[in-house]
Order: C-alpha cells, then sequence, then structure tokens
C-alpha cells in the first residue's frame, strides 16, 4: 500500500514537471488537468464556465466574460472544446441591498416583550433580538408555541434576557 502511494506521488510530481515545462497549465480542483496555454483552454472533464473562471481569473464571476469571448449560446461547454480566455480583471460579488448587519443594527429589539408584524418569522426576530437566529427555539419556548412556524401580525412575544 505504501508503495503503491510512493508510485502514485512519483508519477504527479513528473506530471506537474512535464507541463510546468510546456508553460501555462494548471490542475483543476477535481485532479484534472487543464491546459491553459496563453489565451486558449481546452476544456477538461468535470469544468464548468465557472471552474474555469475561478482558474484563469481567480473568480467564478468571470464566467460570463467567457461566454461572451466565446461566443457560446450555451453554459454547456464539451470536453476538449478550446475556449478564448479573455484579458479581463476579475469581477467581485456585487449588492444593491444594504448588508443584512446593517438592517440587524437598524431594526435592533431590545426590550422584553415584541409585537409581532407581517413578514416577520421567529428565526428574524431572534436575530434582531439576540444576532443570532438560532435563539428562535428559546423564544417559542419561552411563549410555549405549538407551531413556531405560526406566528401572527398582533401577536406580543416574550423574549427571554
Amino acid at each position: 500500500m505504501i508503495l503503491g502511494a510512493l508510485v502514485i506521488v512519483v508519477v504527479g510530481i513528473v506530471v506537474v514537471n512535464y507541463f510546468k515545462s510546456k508553460g501555462g497549465s494548471i490542475t483543476t480542483s477535481g485532479g484534472e488537468n487543464a491546459t491553459i496555454s496563453g489565451k486558449i483552454h481546452t476544456v477538461s472533464k468535470g469544468e464548468t464556465l465557472w471552474s474555469i473562471s475561478e482558474d484563469a481569473f481567480g473568480s467564478g464571476y468571470n464566467w460570463v466574460d467567457l461566454y461572451s469571448a466565446n461566443k457560446l449560446t450555451s453554459d454547456k461547454i464539451e470536453v476538449g472544446q478550446k475556449l478564448t480566455i479573455p484579458d479581463v480583471s476579475p469581477k467581485q460579488p456585487t449588492s444593491t441591498k444594504e448588508s443584512l448587519s446593517t438592517v440587524e443594527t437598524q431594526n435592533a429589539i431590545s426590550g422584553t416583550t415584541y409585537t409581532v408584524v407581517k413578514g416577520d418569522s421567529l428565526w428574524k426576530i431572534a436575530v434582531r433580538a439576540y444576532g443570532d437566529g438560532y435563539k428562535w427555539v428559546s423564544i417559542a419556548r419561552a411563549n410555549k408555541l405549538g407551531n413556531p412556524n405560526l406566528i401572527h401580525s398582533g401577536n406580543v412575544l416574550t423574549l427571554p434576557r
């Protein structure tokens, strides 16, 4: 068993050195060799536009750039397919909504009781009251709720402190 592992390690080192000498290749997280030489990438088994984008740009969000640069009509790619890697900067995720922590801070619950409003859930109330959604169980127990998924607007809940 140890000899088998040693053989695998040696073969792996030989393969990595081979691709390094060829220049510009990578190994994907799935263990498949994926060749990115210059601006052309040859698709390997198990790859997606997202995974190729992560390897090429360090961000999966650039998959759209791969899609556009190669004039693809579908996000389906095939093993052996050649894709052009465009020269673009890595994209970062964006949001048009306020961050959850900002909303939580603005709507924090500090009292020992709370009146339920439309759209509330025990999870949301626990996050606002304690900063921890898993504390919904404490709220349900303190209020002897038979069905914690069923709360109504106007209900006054006791918040254990």
